[in-house]
């Protein structure tokens, strides 16, 4: 793998502070964005390819390794290698020239900043996920052609939506047999009212991908620009060699198959499926794509749809309503929190999405959420599990900060005039566990174990004065937020952790003084959170029934759910 970019910014002159123009230039240079998708759509494969495709790397890994075929660089855990799962989420930041893209004034290509921010597939970490999101501007859906819309797709497509997420959908898998791409298009718009607008369509039913189509835009809506005929390579681990042709060349080439598809396009707009930049950014309309992730067809041609098509970073709104633009003194929000990425430093990275202004690392900020100042010197850019220190970093992208401990999703850094983003809220855990060490000799292994995990999300810890701090207790989104909190403890901290199922399903905040009612309620355990929220757990939802009719006076507020 060639070495990851240090920063984009490198022509910044340190001894001058940039001007706006300059950090308003840069800002409309970043595209941040994630993948959201259904577990198994191949959305850590299409990660792969798109560093490919950007020349970050030089051979596409796979989730489910074939013989000789490397693993990807976005899932780092040896629990994602072993199992094919994405289970956290990571950040890549890439340099990209589109071929789509003019020359600027002096000749030169544009030199687009690529933040892609990897997600966790499996709704067990749809808290993850979540945090994420609030870190983008764009979102690429992913669809496996065959299955369509799959639950998991639904509910993020959703968060996108709650948040005013722009989103480009690729529909994934088109080298195997599946649906038509009328009935995938249909689906789309009749499930979660997007229209959608090919951009690029498939050349040869599912299972039998050629190329693609290119259709017009603008004037030339719906027109059939250009025949991309891609060619295989051994395993697919490679870019797939591109041939452009003329529509004439095509129905030379492919004859009945080229006219299918070029009928199809004219059909796409007589029912108005054509390409509305406004409508795309206002959330009505989505750009498709038709690709083969692990085939590398269609990769490029979503990379430059991200750098033609979706936004820059924006003024984002502050929790006042006030809008931070991108040209105001630096402020950022801290998305994720994680640690054990790199075995070799225990050290623990806060993931920032820079909001505004230019960060300059060493730089002295000012921590919202204390009103304490916190000093820069270690800050990172992260290529999967890889880390390069960054000087300067611009709106839109995502920099790690170093032994952060301070730091927790949501909170926000700023300098000069005081600015707070929303916090980013906890969902409603569904799982309860009691976690032990197996061994009373690792108590102090255990206890730093226990807080580090809870720090950074991975689940919400619980306690309370009759289990002590030797038993808290753990509260997750899905059971597999145990496997993961087993797996590092072991791996990190050389601990042995027991972990106890525990007979709740429901969980509602609660205050001081419903807390002694509540205790006496059989079926029901008042526990407090890291962050001071008291919360009821309850039984089952007949017994949470009961309580609220029989003691109306208590307090037993619901939180938001991973569905909503």
């Amino acid at each position: 793998m060639s070495t990851p970019p240090a920063s984009a910014s490198e022509s910044t002159n340190a001894a001058k502070p940039p001007s706006s123009n300059e950090v308003r230039s840069e800002a409309l240079r970043r595209r941040t964005f994630a993948v959201i998708s259904h577990p198994d759509a191949g959305k850590s494969t299409l990660t792969e390819a798109l560093a490919l495709h950007a020349k970050v790397i030089s051979e596409a890994g796979a989730v489910h390794g074939k013989a000789g075929r490397k693993s990807t660089v976005s899932d780092w855990m040896e629990m994602e290698k072993a199992r094919g799962i994405s289970v956290s989420s990571t950040a890549l930041q890439f340099n990209y020239s589109s071929s789509e893209a003019p020359e600027s004034a002096d000749g030169v290509d544009t030199v687009n900043v690529i933040n892609l921010v990897d997600t966790p597939g499996h709704s067990d970490f749809s808290e993850d996920t979540y945090r994420v999101l609030t870190a983008v501007d764009a979102a690429v859906m992913l669809i496996d052609a065959a299955k369509g819309l799959e639950p998991q797709t639904l509910k993020l497509f959703q968060v996108c939506r709650h948040r005013g997420i722009p989103v480009i959908t690729v529909i994934n898998k088109w080298d195997r047999p599946g649906q038509t791409p009328l009935e995938l298009l249909d689906e789309i718009s009749e499930r979660i009212g997007l229209t959608p607008t090919p951009l690029f369509w498939p050349v040869g039913i599912a299972g039998d991908f050629r190329g693609l189509l290119r259709r017009g835009l603008d004037a030339h809506a719906g027109e059939a620009v250009e025949y991309i005929k891609f060619t295989r390579t051994a395993g697919g681990a490679k870019i797939a060699p591109e041939e452009h042709l003329t529509p004439e060349v095509a129905l030379e080439r492919e004859g009945d198959t080229w006219a299918e598809a070029a009928e199809e396009s004219e059909l796409l707009s007589a029912s108005g499926q054509d390409h509305d930049q406004e409508l795309f950014l206002g959330g009505q309309t989505s750009p498709v794509i038709f690709a083969s992730a692990m085939l590398n067809f269609g990769v490029r041609q979503i990379l430059d749809t991200l750098v033609a098509l979706a936004p820059p970073p924006r003024a984002r709104l502050a929790i006042d309503d006030t809008p931070r633009d991108v040209d105001d003194p630096f402020s950022a929000v801290v998305f994720k929190v994680q640690a054990g990425m790199d075995t070799a430093h225990r050290d623990r990275l806060a993931f920032m999405r820079v909001v505004s202004g230019v960060f300059e690392r060493g730089m002295v900020v000012t921590h919202a959420q204390t009103g304490k100042p916190f000093a820069t010197k270690y800050a990172l850019t992260v290529f999967g599990r890889e880390r390069t220190t960054v000087e300067n970093a611009y709106p839109g992208d995502v920099v790690g900060l170093v032994n952060a401990t301070a730091l927790a999703p949501g909170h926000t850094l700023f300098v000069d005039k005081k600015v707070e983003f929303p916090p980013i809220p906890s969902f409603a855990p569904e799982h309860f566990a009691i976690l032990r060490a197996e061994s009373a000799s690792k108590y102090k292994q255990f206890r730093k174990a226990v807080d580090q995990l809870d720090s950074e999300g991975v689940v919400q810890i619980l306690r309370n004065d009759i289990r002590g701090d030797a038993s808290p207790v753990m509260a997750a989104v899905g059971p597999m937020q145990f496997e993961v909190v087993a797996a590092r403890m072991k791996a990190e901290y050389n601990v042995d952790p027991k972990i106890e199922p525990l007979g709740y399903a429901l969980a509602r905040r609660t205050d001081a003084e419903s807390t002694i009612e509540l205790n006496r309620q059989r079926g029901v355990e008042v526990f407090e959170r890291s962050d001071g929220v008291l919360l009821a757990l309850v039984s089952d939802k007949w017994r949470l029934q009961y309580i609220q009719k029989e003691l109306p006076e208590l307090t037993l507020e619901p939180l938001v759910a991973a569905t909503d």
